[in-house]
């Protein structure tokens, strides 16, 4: 077999490469098909009735589709509300009058760019309190905790019964007296002599 103007090819290769030409040809004819499927066609009365609708279906999501604008929705409440839209812009309405007639309907997740609310800035500033509040609860308790550890003195008979106590462990467990008494004295220097 040969294709026009190339190397002839061998009857297995020339059906797998006719194959995969067919295959791509479904695949863009059905991505074509989708792209098509967004693109609406009405009429306006003026370009800035156009410029209009444009601005408003870019800045409006689509209340099907997570993160995604009106005009590259292809859902159909995308294609309701791209109608609406046109129907309230052709009717006269200005942006704020669409908006505030969408967010009636449809809530603040409509709007990209969310209006100013109590909500909205208990919503914005609340993980930043939480934060505070965390620090000031840890450094608290990290206060508290300092407070407490301090040192204890024992008295010297309470020494002595620590001590008996000590060697009655030790030699049930097998250790021998002179490492109990040089762990004792470890145990009794200060803090900054016994790592020297």
């Amino acid at each position: 077999m040969r294709i026009a103007g190339c190397f002839p090819l061998s009857p297995v290769l020339g059906k797998s490469v006719l194959g995969m030409l067919m295959l791509g040809m479904l695949v863009f004819g059905m991505l074509a098909s989708s792209a098509h499927a967004t693109i609406d066609a009405f009429d306006f009365k003026t370009p800035a009735e156009e410029a209009q609708y444009r601005s408003l279906i870019d800045e409006l999501r689509c209340p099907k589709c997570l993160n995604t604008n009106l005009s590259g929705s292809d859902s159909p409440i995308a294609a309701d509300l791209r109608r609406e839209v046109h129907r309230l812009v052709s009717a006269g309405k200005n942006d704020d009058e669409i908006r505030t007639y969408l967010v009636d309907r449809y809530g603040d997740f409509i709007l990209y760019r969310p209006r100013l609310s109590p909500w909205s800035i208990a919503l914005y500033a609340l993980p930043g309190l939480l934060a505070m509040a965390g620090f000031i609860v840890i450094g608290v308790m990290v206060r508290r905790i300092r407070r407490r550890t301090t040192n204890v003195s024992i008295s010297a008979s309470e020494q002595a019964r620590l001590t008996a106590l000590l060697a009655r462990h030790n030699d049930n467990v097998g250790l021998a007296p002179t490492a109990v008494a040089s762990h004792n004295a470890v145990a009794a220097q200060p803090a900054d002599q016994a790592g020297t």
